[in-house]
Parts: structure tokens; C-alpha cells; sequence
């Protein structure tokens, strides 16, 4: 049977003051609960602990053998948990968080206010590559990643996804339908969209840069690209469109040659926070908290 905490603590303090009274005072509890805490330890164990009289409290030789082993487990067992405390209230050290593009206001906002609370905890932020969202933490080179939707991998844990927006269609100024104030998904048929090469994983791939409409009418595949800037230079060529959520979009609009139009049908471009299963440090936890009230 399993032993209850309260019971050896109960078993220690009774060791020490070998007196009923005193122990109850100590652990702020009653003689008779005392008593029930003792007798049940004594149940669990097998034989009696303590021998009393209406004078006396003394230790068996059998409360004697478990109070020589259990007084450095039990001691040894404190501070495993005064240290585990002391990390969880006290955040220190490093948290290295990666972002693929730029860092928008949502997570600027969360690694400030993570600062303010936890001043002896450093944020590094650095980009990662838009064709490999995931590598970075899998490797152990950042210990989160706010990475582009879709994510389902194993090995990686979703956490809060924020910053959901409107997809847009970005192409070539002279492209036909450059001059539209929207389009529909469906208009994507038989169009050219340039791909994001590997090696992210295909799924989140198609998702940047899909093959069909929703209909199921073919989209051609573009060139492959490794960073968003390679795409705009070639959306600029004429080689393709790409999709690009709208900050980002408004974020390059100073590119000559190309537009941004707002597209339906197609599902909105969300952003989440990844990192490796198991290893949800306090830190970690403290930023993603942030994340989620923003």
C-alpha cells in the first residue's frame, strides 16, 4: 500500500518529541488525528513504531531501524521538491525562441512582457529558414519555434496559435488578375504557384503553396524557393504567384512590380508556437502564456 506524506512527516516529528501533545501543536492538528496518522502508518508497515504508556513515548527497535533509514530519504525528498519550487517561481537563464520571417507585434509583445516578469531569464530570438520551420528545434538550436500552420509532427508539441489573418495571392503586376480588388480560391486554376522547397515536410508544403483549388481543378507548381524574398524576386519575374498572409503582404508592398490580392475560399494562415515534446521548461511554459493572452 501506498504511504501517505503526511504520515512520515507525522512518524518525525513524533520521533523527535516522543509526545503526542507537542507533535499535534507542531503539525497543527489534533491528539486523536495524530494518533490515526501514526496507527495507520503502523498498519501499512506491519508492526508498531512506538511503544506508549501513560508516561511515556519511546521508539521500537522497529521505530528505531525506519527512523535511522527515513530521516536522509525524507530529507533527500524535501529538497527535490524545494528545487523543483525554486526553478518554477524563479525563471533564469536562456530562452531561445526562433520565428520564420519577421517577428510581428504579437510576439515582440510576448517576449517584452516576458522580460518584465522574468528579468534574470534572456529571450534570443533569431529567423529561421522559411523552408525548414522545424529543423531548428529539433536540433536543439532554439528551444520553441513560431512557426507557419500546419504542424504534425510527433516528436513536436503544438502550443497556442495566434495571429490568424487572410491569405492573399501576391503576383506580378502585370499578371491577369493583378488589377482585382479579390479573388476567389477556384481562380486559382490552372494559375502557377511557387513552392517552398524542403525539407519541411510535404503537408506543410502543400498548404503554402497548394496543387488544387478546393473544387479539385489543377494548380500548376511554380519554382521552388528557400526564403520569401527568392519569391518575390520571381513573383517580380513573372514566374508565379505565391500565397502570402496579409501583414506579410503589407510588409513588401514597396516591391516594384508586384501586388497583393486579398483571396476567399482558402483557409486563413495562422501562426504557432512548436517545441519538443517533453520539454516544456518553466520558462517555456511562462512565455507560451504570454502568447495565448495576446
Amino acid at each position: 500500500m501506498a504511504v501517505e506524506i503526511r504520515e512520515l512527516e507525522c512518524f518525525l516529528v513524533l520521533a523527535d518529541e516522543l509526545h503526542f501533545g507537542r507533535t499535534a501543536e507542531r503539525l497543527y492538528l489534533s491528539q486523536s488525528r495524530v494518533s490515526q496518522l501514526l496507527q495507520s502508518l503502523e498498519r501499512r508497515i506491519g508492526g508498531p513504531l512506538f511503544e506508549r504508556t501513560s508516561r511515556r513515548v519511546a521508539l521500537t527497535p522497529l521505530g528505531k531501524e525506519f527512523l535511522t533509514s527515513l530521516r536522509p530519504a525524507y530529507a533527500a525528498l524535501e529538497r527535490v521538491v524545494g528545487d523543483a519550487r525554486e526553478y518554477a517561481a524563479n525563471v533564469k537563464g536562456k530562452l531561445r525562441i526562433g520565428f520564420q520571417g519577421a517577428a510581428n507585434d504579437t510576439v515582440l509583445g510576448a517576449v517584452a512582457k516576458f522580460q518584465s516578469h522574468h528579468p534574470d531569464c534572456l529571450i534570443d530570438v533569431c529567423e529561421l529558414p522559411l523552408n525548414d520551420p522545424f529543423g531548428a528545434v529539433r536540433r536543439g538550436d532554439v528551444d520553441a519555434a513560431v512557426v507557419m500552420l500546419p504542424m504534425a509532427e510527433d516528436d513536436l508539441v503544438l502550443g497556442p496559435v495566434f495571429s490568424r489573418q487572410q491569405q492573399t495571392l501576391t503576383v506580378g503586376s502585370g499578371h491577369r488578375l493583378a488589377s482585382r480588388s479579390s479573388i476567389d480560391a477556384e481562380e486559382l486554376a490552372e494559375e502557377t504557384l511557387i513552392a517552398i522547397a524542403g525539407p519541411a515536410p510535404g503537408y506543410w508544403r502543400q498548404a503554402q503553396a497548394p496543387t488544387q483549388t478546393p473544387a479539385g481543378a489543377l494548380i500548376h507548381r511554380g519554382p521552388d524557393v528557400r526564403t520569401l524574398q527568392e519569391g518575390l524576386s520571381l513573383i517580380a519575374a513573372g514566374r508565379g504567384g505565391m500565397l502570402v498572409c496579409r501583414p506579410t503582404a503589407e510588409r513588401n508592398q514597396h516591391w516594384d512590380g508586384i501586388v497583393s490580392i486579398p483571396l476567399t475560399g482558402v483557409p486563413e494562415s495562422a501562426l504557432g508556437l512548436v517545441w519538443r515534446r517533453g520539454e516544456d521548461t518553466p520558462a517555456l511554459k511562462s512565455f507560451a502564456d504570454q502568447l495565448r493572452l495576446k
